[in-house]
């Protein structure tokens, strides 16, 4: 099994609507800690992924703050129980160091800066706390900026004033800036003020498919400059030109691959899964057939070199650059 990082998964979710507060083994998702392990993990990156105020969750738990040590609590939990399998990541340092000790590596995400509260002061408090990445936006506006949309008014506007002071923030302290569900607008803010590579962690190619969700061609050209990644995401709606086909198909993962490799060269692409945060029909439903994937690359012309920087060398490059 060929070694690889995984820059997003929402398993941490799955943990609470099945009532588990250990991700070692979760039957019914589509990831946890076992088969990570046997899968060949190098690291991989868990979202605390933020619903919508409305959601049924959100009301549940009263409050974002109950919802965040909900979660928290489950991931450093995990780490405690199965902690000869998987271990703490805050730099590209750790992940080698956990490698060499047979561990696999958990990296700590926000999915959705709302909990920053236009407040600097809070990305210290939760770069303490294990963040190493925020995907700034979710679908909806907050302190940083505003969501990717439909409307083409809501999709240029940019970052907010505080929303550009925190991506020299998150710079200086050493968090990664995620662009995956930010307006386009605010892509090319981050993209001006950001002195470090930052990512798309689970975004494809527009010209592929036409969900405002992935970056255009120009996108990518821009990221790459930037020595930034995008993660490949293995969601139909994410791959495929009609974006109600909800079947994520190896052959349109090696389409979009072979794409943004094209546009943004080979140390570009990288793997953002979504495990756990995606539905419909997947060929890749679980980290062990990450495989078929590798295996389809090699037969579509990819190199033993491309196909590593793909798995894990192009995230490794760019949390040794940004962490």
């Amino acid at each position: 099994m060929k070694k690889y990082v995984d820059m997003h998964c929402d398993t941490l979710l799955c943990t609470i609507t099945d009532g588990k507060d250990d991700m070692y083994s979760l039957p019914g998702g589509m990831l946890d800690i076992r088969r990570l392990k046997e899968a060949g993990a190098l690291a991989q990156f868990f979202a605390i992924f933020f619903p919508a105020p409305s959601d049924e969750l959100m009301k549940e738990l009263d409050t974002d703050e109950k919802y965040f040590q909900a979660l928290y609590h489950t991931f450093r939990n995990t780490l405690e129980k199965n902690s000869d399998l998987i271990r703490f990541a805050g730099n590209y340092e750790d992940v080698v160091r956990n490698e060499k000790d047979g561990r696999v590596s958990a990296f700590l995400t926000l999915e959705d800066g709302r909990m920053i509260q236009n407040d600097l002061a809070r990305l210290q408090e939760f770069y303490q706390k294990g963040v190493r990445l925020i995907t700034l936006t979710w679908n909806f506006e907050n302190c940083f900026g505003y969501p990717n949309a439909k409307d083409p008014q809501l999709m240029n506007l940019g970052l907010k004033p505080f929303g550009k002071e925190a991506v020299e923030e998150m710079n200086r302290l050493g968090m990664l800036i995620d662009v995956s569900h930010l307006s386009d607008g605010g892509f090319y803010d981050v993209a001006k003020i950001s002195k470090k590579p930052f990512v798309a962690s689970h975004s494809n190619c527009r010209s592929l498919c036409p969900h405002q969700r992935n970056l255009t061609d120009d996108m990518i050209r821009v990221l790459a400059q930037k020595g930034g990644v995008a993660g490949l995401n293995i969601a139909g709606h994410f791959l495929n030109r009609d974006i109600t086909d909800d079947h994520g198909r190896i052959e349109s993962m090696v389409e979009h691959v072979l794409y943004m490799t094209k546009l943004g060269g080979e140390d570009f692409v990288a793997i953002g899964t979504d495990f756990d945060g995606v539905g419909g029909q997947l060929d890749i439903d679980e980290p062990g057939k990450l495989e078929l994937l590798f295996e389809a690359l090699k037969k579509a012309g990819f190199s033993e070199r491309q196909l590593d920087k793909l798995a894990w060398g192009n995230a490794m490059r760019v949390i040794r650059e940004a962490l």
